[in-house]
């Protein structure tokens, strides 16, 4: 059993956590919500009042953060957690941000010979408290294999991608794809039923077809043939349309700091981005097929 400090306790975090709890570990959770640090101790987490109790006389830290600066925040600075662990503690914020921020806080952790790697997710909600997520993981080798045992808690596939920094260059990239492959889908279905075709006609073809992606066959924007998804539920996230454009702004900022060329998904990012500013931030990504129907915002 290790000790473990687990500091952000939002929809993906909580039930990342509770895994850890499930996993055996001595979990101390910390968030500025009270209400989430609460029902966390009602799985069995210990409730930290600070960052610094959380971490104090951690084995292993585990950071779920809303964006770059939160990261650095916590982390950074006489009072981070780079200051208040033991150095046999390892270090892993599954946080989705910026490359530079996670390659900054890499760098730091290098600096006091701690180990650390971002260790970005994919899958959602319910894969994190299925403990069925993805991870994409940036890191020295030593620090990959000393994180790989609480990730696997947590996940069903843990992936090594590179140095510090490659989790996020890998998750940005991913999910530019998907916001893509997406939108696209979401054009096919509204085409196929303007031509006639059902939606289950059509997710019968293109299924077993040349269009089959994620997006049509796991994550169906279409009511009906795929039951799981959140088109059934009406379009309650899942992954908010609000998440997938940041994700898509840290793709187009990093292509701009490289000078990547990436048409398809500066056009995915200009389509969520009137999406959210319709109203429609806090549905699904898939309800894109409404919006491109002219039903922004609206989720009956």
């Amino acid at each position: 059993m290790a000790r473990i400090a687990f500091i952000g306790l939002g929809n993906m975090g909580s039930g990342m956590a509770a895994n850890q709890v499930k996993a055996g570990h001595d979990v101390h959770v910390f968030d500025l919500n009270p209400d989430a640090i609460a029902a966390l101790v009602a799985k069995g987490a210990q409730a930290a009042a600070s960052v610094t109790e959380a971490v104090t006389g951690a084995d292993a830290v585990i950071t779920m953060l809303p964006a770059g600066k939160h990261v650095r925040g916590v982390y950074e600075g006489d009072e981070g957690v780079l200051a208040k662990v033991d150095d046999h503690c390892v270090i892993m914020d599954c946080s989705t941000i910026d490359v530079e921020s996670a390659r900054a806080v890499g760098a730091a952790a290098a600096e006091k010979g701690i180990k650390f790697v971002d260790a970005p997710v994919s899958g959602g909600v319910a894969a994190a408290e299925a403990g069925t997520l993805t991870f994409m993981v940036g890191g020295r080798d030593d620090a990959f294999k000393a994180a790989e045992p609480f990730l696997n808690a947590m996940g069903k596939a843990v992936i090594h991608a590179g140095v510090a920094g490659a989790g996020q260059a890998a998750k940005i990239c991913n999910n530019m794809l998907l916001g893509i492959h997406m939108i696209g889908t979401c054009e096919a279905f509204n085409l196929a039923r303007k031509l006639g075709l059902s939606d289950q006609s059509f997710f019968d073809i293109a299924s077993k077809a040349s269009g089959q992606n994620w997006s049509l066959t796991s994550y169906c924007p279409a009511p009906g043939p795929v039951p799981t998804a959140p088109s059934n539920r009406d379009y309650k996230p899942g992954f908010a349309v609000a998440m997938m454009l940041k994700d898509l702004k840290l793709a187009q900022d990093a292509a701009k700091h490289v000078d990547a060329h990436t048409p398809m998904g500066e056009r995915a990012e200009s389509l969520y981005e009137a999406f959210d500013a319709a109203g429609g931030g806090g549905m699904d990504f898939s309800a894109m097929i409404k919006f491109l129907e002219g039903e922004a915002g609206s989720n009956s």
